[in-house]
């Protein structure tokens, strides 16, 4: 089998690459759980990540490569309920990269972990031929409080659906400024560890989270329908999507369900902590537009629904092949 552009989309490709060939070559107990970070035992217990950046371009509304390298790997972290603290950083430049830009990059890394409180503790850098692109390694340590544990398998019915905010900034922000399309719309890379914690403290009960990057929200909740093989139910006007967002994805054919992400998170609670939880959520500066959208159903099957505003019901599948444009 030759790999494929479909293979680094987040979708069914990537899944059954990693299923079928990784998994089955690295396989253990911590791999095989498959969650946003490796929950290792140690001194204390500590969460472990690693992830690589790609993007095009470098520099982009609302971020660059070095932000979103730190964010990906510091929400990582925190989704799995670890508090981050120390990041690792590989450069990977080909022949011909601006320093100029490589000190921006460089400066925003140092900005944003900043911001999220963790430390850049150790890199590298290899310089290889090619036309000047730059691209980054991260691995990422935090230490997962005693007590806190999520999984995808532990939804239950009734439980809520949550989202942390607006979808599709992101993937509509770097397809922008590809294609020089003229708007005003940002990403929303960001790091959400304040937000995780705002969330532990809310004393809401947590069945799990996950950030929602590539393969997007429908990816992810087939992710946690398949884990807890029960039946999530969403409302389409529920779901948060920004006008300017909503026309883009109306003159590309885009559906932002698929769309990346890098400042969101999808969480799943209680139903009665369903208030606590959002509050908590909205608590945070990267909060503020998160909504319910939707619940766990008594219906025993792994599939996600939709429910339409004029009352009708759709199959919201994972990602398959490519399904819309690369951003990374």
């Amino acid at each position: 089998m030759k790999i494929t552009m479909a293979h680094g989309s987040g979708g069914k490709a990537t899944s059954e690459l990693i299923s079928n060939l990784f998994a089955k070559n690295f396989g253990n107990s911590v791999l095989l759980r498959m969650e946003d970070s490796a929950i290792v035992p140690g001194a204390e217990k500590i969460a472990v990540t690693t992830d690589s950046f790609v993007v095009t371009p470098l520099f982009f509304k609302g971020g660059d490569i070095g932000r979103l390298a730190v964010c990906g790997t510091v929400n990582d972290l925190a989704v799995s309920g670890a508090v981050p603290k120390y990041l690792t950083c590989g450069f990977i430049l080909e022949e011909g990269a601006d320093t100029e830009e490589l000190d921006r990059i460089a400066a925003s890394m140092a900005e944003t972990a900043k911001e999220a409180g963790v430390m850049i503790v150790a890199g590298d850098t290899k310089v290889i031929e090619g036309k000047g692109g730059v691209y980054i390694n991260t691995a990422g340590v935090g230490f997962l409080p005693e007590g806190v544990s999520y999984s995808a398998a532990a939804c239950r019915p009734g439980d809520a659906v949550l989202l942390s905010g607006n979808l599709g900034d992101h993937h509509a922000a770097i397809l922008s400024g590809r294609m020089g399309i003229e708007n005003t719309i940002q990403s929303d890379c960001a790091p959400l560890n304040g937000m995780m914690e705002a969330l532990k403290k809310s004393g809401a009960r947590v069945r799990t989270v996950r950030d929602v990057t590539r393969g997007g929200l429908a990816t992810i909740l087939n992710e946690f329908a398949a884990a807890s093989r029960c039946c999530i139910e969403l409302s389409e006007d529920a779901i948060p999507v920004s006008e300017q967002v909503r026309g883009f994805c109306g003159i590309l054919g885009l559906d932002p369900l698929y769309m990346g992400n890098e400042g969101k998170l999808a969480a799943v609670v209680a139903k009665d902590d369903a208030e606590k939880a959002l509050s908590a959520i909205r608590s945070d500066r990267y909060g503020e537009n998160a909504a319910v959208i939707g619940t766990v159903t008594e219906e025993k099957r792994a599939a996600v629904l939709l429910r339409t505003p004029i009352g009708g019901t759709r199959i919201v599948t994972e990602l398959y092949g490519e399904g819309l444009p690369r951003i990374c």
